[in-house]
């Protein structure tokens, strides 16, 4: 399946490869090169480019490109998936996936993918599993091996290893036995200067900690299951349940692990919880333009906006701004022309507002292409969707466990947002 896999930093250089069969030459990615320098965007760069001997199959992932080489047909998205498991891997075990990270901690990063990939497929990816074949590096673990000369490998097999269930190692036991799950939905919407919603959908995870002794046996519901479309399970879901009661069943992993993501695309049921104003300006065969812009909150059920970041690519002929904002601070880039504020947090009895004036290039013409604003922002304790989830958990060892509810269903609901605005221009005379 897999023979190789390379990792190339931002500038283009191969800074670490794996070979697992046999060693590829490092000429194989010239063809990943190639396609980088066509790309506009490093997100551009296709994610499966064909060779006359070869497929590079790659993911871009905290500015890292993640390139696996395959010489036989195989589907890409199984590929895709593992490449995006190591590096969820390498973040769990060292807290960031960066070119520094890796490279500070080289070994334990080929005895991971050691461990991960038996002959090109895929064997042990669950970081439970790992974390017995492999202990996390430490900084009082690092001098004993240096010392002694040992390394992280862990000297017994993990008991869950052969089980019947891989993903939970048996034995377990806790004294405070807890189980955290928290549901991320992010939103994707763009609406027109009307307020009025072109396209909008969701996006979104449930993310776990489960922190139970011996072999629990948990059950989580929906309220709404319908409304979830292209759901993804971690393996250890019993599907045909859900294809029957659309019940989650499924004995947890030990630790963090991903339970589900899905994707809602009904317009209809997205509420956009930001709305905008905004009034942009330019006078034919003046230097000077106007800039208008306001944010509000818009049916967040009292919740708060957070960390609102509000960006717009400025057309050419504006040579610089002079802005006031309300609240937050604002750059702009004469460079790239990027205007990008800062909002923070708004305040429903205070709207934010930025104003002021452009300067404009003389005679300059009207610009060919309207200017988008694009906002993102957070909103904790608050789902988009409606999604609303109901726990139950069966324990097959007395271990005393106990469910917990709280105020939104057992679940910490957290919304991320991405909103872009298409602008239009309001052209006077002089």
């Amino acid at each position: 399946m897999i023979h190789s896999l390379f990792l190339v930093n931002a500038s283009g250089d191969i800074f670490l490869e794996k070979h697992w069969k046999s060693v590829v030459s490092r000429s194989v990615c010239d063809y990943f090169f190639e396609a980088l320098e066509r790309a506009t965007e490093p997100e551009n760069v296709p994610p499966v480019i064909p060779t006359p001997h070869h497929y590079l199959i790659s993911v871009l992932r905290h500015r890292i490109y993640f390139v696996a080489v395959i010489q036989s047909e195989v589907p890409p998205l199984f590929v895709i998936e593992f490449l995006h498991r190591v590096v969820d891997t390498f973040q769990d075990y060292f807290g960031v996936c960066t070119e520094a990270a890796i490279k500070d901690n080289v070994v334990v990063v080929y005895e991971l993918l050691e461990e991960m990939l038996d002959n090109g497929f895929p064997l042990a990816t669950e970081s439970n599993i790992l974390k017995e074949l492999i202990k996390p590096p430490t900084i009082l673990r690092t001098m004993v091996n240096t010392i002694t000369g040992s390394t992280n490998v862990g000297e017994q097999l993990p008991t869950g290893q052969l089980s019947v269930v891989p993903w939970r190692r048996t034995g377990v036991k806790y004294t405070n036995n807890e189980a955290y799950f928290d549901v991320v939905e992010e939103i994707d919407a763009i609406i027109d200067k009307s307020g009025s919603t072109i396209t909008a959908e969701i996006q979104g995870v449930i993310d776990a900690c489960v922190k139970l002794t011996g072999m629990p046996d948990l059950t989580l519901s929906f309220m709404n299951p319908r409304l979830l479309d292209d759901v993804s399970f971690h393996p250890c879901v019993r599907f045909k349940r859900w294809e029957a009661e659309r019940i989650l069943s499924f004995i947890p992993p030990d630790g963090n692990f991903r339970l589900l993501s899905y994707h809602v695309s009904s317009q209809n049921l997205v509420a956009i919880p930001v709305y905008v104003k905004h009034n942009i300006i330019f006078r034919e065969g003046s230097s000077q333009g106007r800039f208008d812009l306001t944010l509000g909150p818009k049916q967040t059920m009292g919740k708060a906006v957070e960390s609102v970041l509000v960006s717009s690519q400025l057309p050419r002929g504006v040579l610089n701004v002079s802005l006031n904002p309300s609240q937050g601070t604002y750059t702009f880039d004469p460079v790239t022309k990027m205007l990008s504020w800062d909002v923070g947090k708004i305040n429903p009895q205070k709207l934010p507002s930025l104003k002021g004036t452009m300067s404009l290039q003389a005679g300059a013409s009207k610009p060919d292409e309207n200017p988008t604003i694009n906002i993102q922002f957070k909103i904790q304790q608050m789902a988009i969707s409606g999604t609303r989830t109901r726990f139950s958990l069966a324990v097959q060892e007395h271990c005393g466990h106990q469910v917990v509810p709280n105020a939104l269903g057992n679940a910490l609901v957290f919304a991320v947002g991405s909103l872009c605005c298409l602008c239009q221009y309001c052209p006077l005379q002089a």
